[in-house]
């Protein structure tokens, strides 16, 4: 049986309001609220804290190389001080990959990470192809 991994990031009962009222930047936190949305309407799920900084969608189990097992959030964003960080799981989607390459070459402009989307604002994309984007990737990962 996997070893459960303890770490810091976890789901916990924090307002997730009141984490999006503490963004400073007006319009970070405007684009965080649409995200927010976007991401409820996608799910089906209420959004939970996980950590100090991070919204979550659903919760799943992660295997790690080491044979640890641990608690994660399927899909979620935070609102980063640079950008909107969203968790859709970019990488290691290799079955799927040349969807997710056709929505992210309609989305706008964006930069990706592994596992992450990097948006600087929401008006530089394109709301429709994001909408599509977080189904497709929590119905991905959901599993």
């Amino acid at each position: 049986m996997p070893k459960k991994v303890e770490i810091q990031t976890k789901e916990n009962d924090a307002s997730v309001e009141e984490f999006l009222n503490s963004v400073a930047d007006e319009q970070r936190r405007a684009d965080a609220y649409r995200v927010l949305d976007i991401f409820k309407k996608e799910t089906g799920e209420e959004p939970k804290m996980w950590g100090p900084a991070i919204i979550g969608f659903g919760n799943r189990k992660v295997f790690r190389s080491n044979g640890g097992e641990l608690d994660w959030l399927v899909i979620g964003f935070s609102p980063r001080k640079s950008n909107l960080t969203l968790y859709v799981g970019m990488g290691g989607q290799d079955d799927s990959s040349s969807k997710y390459a056709k929505l992210l070459d309609r989305l706008g402009k964006h930069t990706t990470g592994k596992g992450c989307l990097y948006i600087n604002k929401l008006s530089n994309i394109d709301e429709s192809v994001l909408s599509e984007l977080v189904a497709a990737s929590f119905k991905h990962h959901k599993g």
